[in-house]
């Protein structure tokens, strides 16, 4: 639903050492192409476990480029056409802080019920440092099958506190109906007190689920 990076609450020798693990495990497997790593970081014991290893590029895959200025599509292309990889870890420097939101064509309140259908507006913001990747236009019809995601929302901020700033202003100027959307739903998230402090757990999300399904009824 939401992914940003860097992640909030881990130290930078513990993000380095994190990098290190995915580098090591792929070196290992002599693996050749994008792939994404995934650990599972456990907030008490300040420690990290592998999870599972994708071999593709992943949806969200945007926030890594915005805050390392590389195109993994581009990149993962190359490869794939035999050409050397044209950078070293070392190469690979993270600047300031991205944030993206996955907009689907679901209805929060209703147990994220997909809602197809046609798409009567589509009025995206625009600006410096707001990226959108889509499909979606004004008169789309959202199909019964396949993924219900309407589009990717990523913005780009010197730190985080500007980058969730700049968020919200993003989603508030986002407007789309015809069908329901979880545009409300992100809005509540982005502007949480707990996410702002980076307190960002399942339960978050079960209490405002439940929040936005009170304001229904209501």
């Amino acid at each position: 639903m939401i992914e940003e990076s860097p992640a909030p609450d881990i130290s930078d020798a513990l993000r380095a050492e994190i990098h290190a693990a995915a580098v090591t495990l792929a070196r290992n497997i002599r693996y050749e192409n994008a792939g994404t790593v995934e650990f599972i970081f456990d907030q008490d014991a300040r420690t990290f476990y592998f999870l599972e290893m994708n071999t593709r590029i992943q949806v969200e895959h945007p926030v890594s480029e915005m805050v390392t200025g590389l195109d993994l599509v581009q990149e993962q292309l190359r490869i794939a056409r035999g050409d050397a990889l044209r950078h070293s870890q070392a190469d690979v420097k993270i600047r300031g802080h991205a944030i993206e939101c996955r907009i689907t064509a679901e209805a929060p309140a209703e147990n994220f019920r997909p809602s197809p259908g046609r798409i009567d507006a589509w009025r995206p913001p625009e600006g410096p440092n707001i990226r959108l990747d889509t499909h979606c236009y004004e008169g789309y019809s959202v199909p019964l099958f396949y993924d219900s995601m309407l589009g990717k929302l990523i913005v780009y901020g010197s730190e985080r506190t500007e980058a969730i700033e700049r968020m919200q202003r993003a989603l508030d100027r986002f407007s789309i109906s015809g069908i329901s959307n979880t545009l409300p739903f992100l809005r509540l998230v982005i502007g949480h007190p707990d996410f702002a402090a980076g307190k960002v757990s399942t339960h978050l999300l079960e209490d405002l689920i439940g929040q936005m399904k009170s304001q229904t009824v209501a």
